[in-house]
Formats: C-alpha cells, sequence, structure tokens
C-alpha cells in the first residue's frame, strides 16, 4: 500500500547542502489562539487547530520560498520542542508544581517537570504522527520532523521523579527507552516519514563541566551516560529502512534566545559520530562556547554530513558571507569538505516563546543559508 504522506519521488532526497534545524517564529495569530484555549478557554479545540493550520501552510510556503529543500511545520503546535513530545508518550508526564525550575544563564523555565511512572512506551496514536502528515501534505519538497531524542527523557528527569521501580536500575530505563523509540521511528516511517530528525542535545550538556558535575553528585558517571546515550541513539534507529534518513541535533540549550551550557564536543565526539547510525549532524557552532572544529576529526570518511550551525538563531546579526566561507576553509583542513552543509545554530523558537530576533530576521538568516550553500557548493542539494 502506497502512503500518501511520503514524499514523491522527484523530491531530491537528504542529505542537502542547506537545512535548518526546525522551530520557527510563531505568528501572533497563534499566540493569540493558545492564550485563548489554554489560559482563557474561550474558543475550542477546532478553532486553535484552525489557526495553526493557517500559521504552518505560511510557514512552509516562507521556507520554501527561500529556497530551502525541506520544511518542517515550524513546531508551531508546541510549547516546547521536547516535553510536548515526551509528555505524549505511555509512562512518561509532565507535572507543573512550584519548585525551582530548570535554568538557563541569566533565565528560568516554567516550573514543569517530567515523571516517569510507569513503563516507558510509544502510543499509535501519538499526535505528533499526524502533525507530520499535516505537513507532508502541504509542501511540494521534503518534510522532516523534529522529536527529541531518548536521553532527554533521563538527562531532565530527577531521580526522585522517575517513580516506577524498575527504573531505578537506569540500564532498565534505557532499554526501554530505546524500545519505544524503535516503535516510534518505525511509526513516523508508516505514517510516511522519509526524513527524521532526533534532537539529542544533551551529548552537548555532557562536555559541560557544570553539567558534568550535577550528574556525578547523583552517582551518575557523565561518561558512561554519553555511551549510554549513543547506545539508545543507534538501538533505536539501526533496524529503520534503508530509504529513511536520521539527523540529531545537538546544542547547549536555547530558551528567548539563551544558553545553558558550554563546552567543545571533544568529550562525546567518538560517540556521536562512531558508535550511531545517524546520517546528519546539526552541530551548534556560532559562538566560543562551542569550543574549536577540532572534534570533526573523528568524522569517520564517507556519507555521514556534519551542519556546522556558523549561522546564530540567537540574535538577529546576519553574519558575513565572506567570514562563513572562510569558517568553512578552515573546516576543509580537518576534514573532507563534501561531506558538510551549513544549517543554523538551532531553531528559532525551541519552546512558544520564541528567541529575541524578528520573523524577518529568521527570513535573512534561511536566506542566508540557502546563499552559502550555493556560493560554497553550488546548489542546496547534494
Amino acid at each position: 500500500m502506497t502512503d500518501t504522506n511520503a514524499p514523491a519521488a522527484h523530491v531530491a532526497r537528504p542529505p542537502y547542502r542547506a537545512d535548518h534545524v526546525g522551530s520557527l517564529l510563531r505568528p501572533k495569530t497563534v499566540k493569540d489562539a493558545r492564550k485563548r484555549y489554554f489560559d482563557e478557554k474561550s474558543i475550542a479545540a477546532e478553532e486553535l487547530r484552525a489557526a495553526e493550520d493557517e500559521a504552518i501552510i505560511a510557514a512552509v510556503k516562507a521556507q520554501q520560498d527561500v529556497g530551502m529543500p525541506v520544511v518542517t511545520d515550524g513546531e508551531i503546535r508546541r510549547t516546547y520542542w521536547h516535553y510536548d513530545f515526551l509528555d505524549q508518550m505511555i509512562g512518561i508526564d509532565l507535572e507543573h508544581r512550584e519548585k525551582e525550575a530548570i535554568q538557563f544563564h541569566g533565565i528560568a523555565l516554567k516550573p514543569e517537570f517530567l515523571t516517569i511512572n510507569e513503563k516507558v512506551d510509544f502510543p499509535d496514536d501519538h499526535p505528533m504522527l499526524e502533525h507530520y502528515k499535516f505537513v507532508a501534505g502541504v509542501t511540494n519538497v521534503m518534510p522532516k520532523i523534529a522529536i527529541p531524542g531518548p536521553s532527554c527523557a533521563h538527562f531532565r528527569t530527577d531521580p526522585e521523579d522517575i517513580r516506577h521501580a524498575p527504573y531505578k536500575d537506569l540500564e532498565v530505563l534505557f532499554a526501554d527507552l530505546a524500545k519505544a523509540y524503535e516503535k516510534a521511528v518505525n511509526a513516523f516511517y508508516a505514517a510516511g516519514c522519509r526524513y527524521l530528525q532526533i534532537d539529542d542535545i544533551f551529548f552537548a550538556y555532557l562536555c559541560d563541566p557544570k553539567h558534568r558535575a550535577a550528574k556525578a553528585a547523583l552517582g551518575q558517571d557523565p561518561d558512561w551516560l554519553i555511551e549510554q546515550y549513543a547506545w539508545m541513539m543507534n538501538e533505536a534507529i539501526k533496524s529503520r529502512p534503508s530509504d529513511m534518513v536520521i539527523g540529531m541535533h545537538m546544542c547547549r540549550g536555547n530558551f528567548q534566545s539563551h544558553h545553558a551550557a558550554e563546552g567543545a564536543y571533544d568529550l562525546c565526539a567518538d560517540a556521536i559520530f562512531n558508535k550511531t547510525d545517524v546520517d546528519i549532524y546539526f552541530m551548534e557552532y556560532d559562538t566560543e562556547r562551542a569550543g574549536g572544529l577540532e572534534a570533526l576529526r573523528l568524522l569517520p570518511k564517507g556519507k555521514k554530513r556534519v551542519m556546522p550551525g556558523f549561522i546564530t538563531t540567537k540574535t538577529g546579526d546576519l553574519e558575513d558571507l565572506d567570514d562563513l566561507k572562510r569558517k568553512f576553509e578552515a573546516v576543509s583542513k580537518i576534514a573532507d569538505l563534501d561531506q558538510f552543509g551549513i544549517a543554523p545554530q538551532c531553531g528559532f523558537s525551541s519552546t512558544e516563546e520564541g528567541n529575541k530576533v524578528t520573523e524577518d530576521d529568521q527570513k535573512r538568516k534561511l536566506e542566508l543559508v540557502v546563499k552559502t550553500a550555493e556560493a560554497i557548493w553550488g546548489g542546496v542539494e547534494g
């Protein structure tokens, strides 16, 4: 049976030379509709959905208009890049409670916390399967959806909030997360998805001395966690069909233009490049917080591709094309330039609040991604 949500045969297949992480600024119409629905409870779910649908159609057109070969729904239906997906899995819940919230540099998230209350599984009716189908139905290029990686369910859950007794043994938790994510990968494929991005950002967090110390204080060896996170990712994707491409985004936090971690990729580079069967790596490289390019030496020769995030989404300042060319010249001295493309460092709106940039800033950044790909590789595909 042919899935009508699978990309058409004429659509260019990933990897691309120009791509982006996924989230886009929420338009005022969506923010207003979400306030009326969630806070004021003055409109029905259908009215919220209609506002989201309209905004996603416009976002897809905007991505196509600047020449992107791949589009997302901008994560416009979500509050968070990660919690929405996890809260809709079996066994994981999101609780709002008055407690010190997760801290970013100079700002804190809302006081909402993951809890694991029973055996983890991926439901057959997970809402984001329909989210993918919608965006696939309104584009003539490659549709992509991003979901949080399996490590998020552990990294962002306090040990006291892991209430399912068998999961006090983390290897049991990791095994069940791997199985649940393998089921998710297969479910997205069945829904027509051929390009799935898994945002497993906590590899980068575990390169930060502060976060490493925090995990060590809980009795968790950060280097062991890196290996376990790579194992989970690989278990989840290793049996995917051959025509499904997997991307992985890694960053150091992105909430209203604030970050939560810093440190070079060196401590996790071997695990991410050589112990996961990921095809495309989206790596934050917009500030000195990301360290140098040395970790790219561990990229194995072959078909794997890295999309260095030299273009920031945290400010509206537009990078210089000649400077970007010089950065890629430096990359070429470390690894084969043919294994690279360009993408922004992160999404523009990892939460519904969005970064401190404008919609015009966002457009100009995406245009620069396309221009850079054209200048260095002669186009956005290939």
